[in-house]
């Protein structure tokens, strides 16, 4: 059965969609010998299709999706590679193969990041209007009510863009900070950052706290765990569920220091009255 390129090279983990696009503009992609253009479709049961001279046929039969669910640190860039040498959220997931960020995270930003190598599930989840994104923000200063609400109906930011309408609720306040949680439906770059700076309260910290149905707030920092069938299946086929919290049963991957092989700590983030008990996580051996 013929499909389109882009979409088998996403399913070969080789890129996103639009990166397999890319590839495709740049005359790195043939079929059975023949430089393809944009749109071509093949048949990976009878046609030879190469990347960058590469056959990809082989990788496209074997080829078993991963998701992972990582708690980004700043200081990471949520991409898998960076001509300028950073640091890559993709350095911090071991033995699962070529994996790639489903959307992004700014690089000073921290929280939930999912990354996997079924570029269909990237481009659905990454581009969807539908699958909300939360943050809780820490800003400079204490914003007024009339400045809140402008942001809860959308502004027009310094670059042009359009925010839509936000969910915003106001969480424990400092004396000389407001906090926040934030629910967006869309991902533009820098976002939450740009709409804050708009009425003047720049943030200070940022962590995003769950996408869609996934609330994860016990993974340490820099740590990771595989996503479960019903949880990737409910990207899929949404339905109206709370946030799943995460489970002792489900194994999470922490990252080690260097001097002494301690977990990852960070500041306690989240600013809500009542607090739970943090799980332990298990150490990957």
């Amino acid at each position: 059965m013929q499909e389109r390129l882009n979409k088998l090279i996403a399913q070969a983990g080789i890129a996103s969609r639009r990166g397999a696009e890319e590839l495709i503009k740049a005359g790195a992609v043939s079929v059975n010998g023949e430089i393809a253009e944009l749109g071509a479709k093949a048949d990976p049961e009878i046609d030879h299709i190469k990347v960058q001279g590469k056959l990809i046929n082989a990788k496209l039969k074997k080829r078993e999706n991963v998701y992972i669910l990582l708690n980004k640190p700043k200081g990471y860039l949520s991409s898998a590679a960076d001509p300028e040498g950073r640091r890559l959220v993709t350095d911090l997931v071991k033995n699962f193969g070529k994996v790639y960020p489903v959307g992004r995270l700014d690089y000073n930003t921290e929280g939930l990041i999912i990354l996997t190598n079924d570029g269909e599930f990237t481009n659905l989840v990454a581009s969807s209007k539908t699958v909300p994104k939360v943050y809780e923000v820490k800003v400079k200063g204490l914003p007024n009510e009339n400045a809140i609400n402008k942001l809860r109906r959308g502004v027009r930011l310094e670059d042009g863009f359009k925010t839509a309408p936000a969910e915003i609720t106001e969480l424990t306040h400092t004396e000389n900070n407001g906090w926040y949680k934030v629910t967006l439906y869309e991902g533009h770059n820098q976002q939450i950052r740009k709409m804050f700076d708009s009425i003047g309260h720049s943030v200070v910290k940022l962590k995003r706290v769950a996408i869609g149905h996934i609330k994860d707030d016990r993974i340490p920092v820099g740590a990771y765990r595989e996503l479960d069938e019903d949880e990737v299946r409910e990207f899929l086929t949404p339905a109206p569920k709370k946030a799943k919290n995460f489970t002792s049963q489900e194994k999470t991957f922490a990252p080690k220091r260097a001097n002494g092989g301690q977990n990852a700590k960070s500041e306690t983030f989240s600013r809500e009255i009542s607090k739970r008990k943090p799980l332990q996580s298990k150490k990957k051996r």
